[in-house]
């Protein structure tokens, strides 16, 4: 049988790695994102850049969307609601992957069930770059059947596709990771600054811990790197995007009266990353503000 079309709106990093292991598994892949040097890098990797979400809607039975602002999935809610109507069990289907308030998932999930479509919230743990490694986590919520739909399709970026019951509990799911991911970053930042005002290479340290069943974690084998050489382009996360988590994150907790006091902790470390210029940088930037916090000289990290 022939692969069904998938679409894809929203090419930024998470979509676009998407869109081209989708096409190196044999799937047509259509696209749309409001940058163009996006979708000209889809075309590049043998997909097809439509004008709008709409025509994507048109021509695909599943969408997978990936996207960083409320804002750009009202948007993208409204072009998708306007596309043609479907006959009876031809619906299409939407793979929300978003991490973004559960309020506004809600909103797209009525706005699409009215034009009868079916809609998934399935946000990603995970970097582009891990999706290599097949080391994303799918946290999928929704109906079961729409589900069961769409596995073999996300299985094409990783086996690690849970069904984690009602819509939105894979949002909560992507709250709970990013949360851990967030104080975790943070860690390593201190750990590798420790090591040099102890006067040890944190690459030493690195290898010791990374692959310790008791105390590395993905995120110490992903970040750790960029500290170490203190370079943090290209961006695995941007800082300024990781703001938007931790803010969504950050009034989860409040509104379900939560204590997160480590990783409140955190926050004012990323915030001060941003204020020195970092937004544009993998979140492992934080190890600069800690240095700078620590007097460590660009010379003693070790940079060039």
């Amino acid at each position: 049988m022939s692969k069904p079309v998938i679409g894809v709106v929203g090419l930024g990093i998470m979509g676009s790695a998407m869109a081209e292991e989708l096409i190196k598994c044999g799937y047509p892949v259509v696209g749309y994102d409001v940058f163009a040097p996006a979708c000209k890098r889809l075309k590049a990797a043998g997909g097809k850049a439509l004008a709008s979400a709409t025509a994507v809607a048109d021509g695909s039975a599943i969408v997978i969307v990936s996207l960083s602002t409320s804002y750009a999935l009202t948007e993208t809610v409204k072009m998708l609601a306007a596309a043609k109507p479907r006959g009876k069990g031809q619906g299409l289907l939407v793979v929300e992957t978003s991490t973004l308030p559960i309020d506004d998932k809600e909103q797209a999930l009525k706005a699409l069930r009215r034009v009868g479509m079916s809609v998934l919230d399935c946000p990603i743990s995970g970097t582009a770059v891990r999706m290599k490694e097949r080391a994303w986590t799918v946290f999928c919520s929704g109906s079961k059947a729409a589900y069961k739909r769409v596995e073999t399709v996300l299985k094409v970026f990783t086996d690690n596709v849970p069904y984690v019951g009602a819509y939105g509990n894979g949002t909560k799911m992507k709250f709970a990771a990013n949360h851990l991911v967030a104080i975790y970053n943070v860690a390593c930042a201190e750990s590798v600054t420790l090591a040099r005002k102890m006067g040890l290479d944190p690459q030493d340290v690195l290898n010791l811990f990374g692959s310790s069943p008791v105390i590395g974690t993905g995120v110490m084998r992903l970040r750790m790197p960029f500290m170490i050489r203190s370079e943090y382009s290209p961006p695995t996360m941007k800082v300024e995007v990781w703001q938007k988590d931790m803010q969504v994150i950050g009034d989860m907790a409040k509104s379900v009266d939560c204590p997160t006091p480590l990783f409140s902790a955190c926050v004012p470390i990323y915030s001060a990353a941003m204020a020195q210029g970092l937004g544009q940088q993998d979140t492992a930037s934080v190890s600069e503000v800690l240095a700078n916090m620590a007097g460590i000289s660009p010379k003693a990290k070790g940079k060039r």
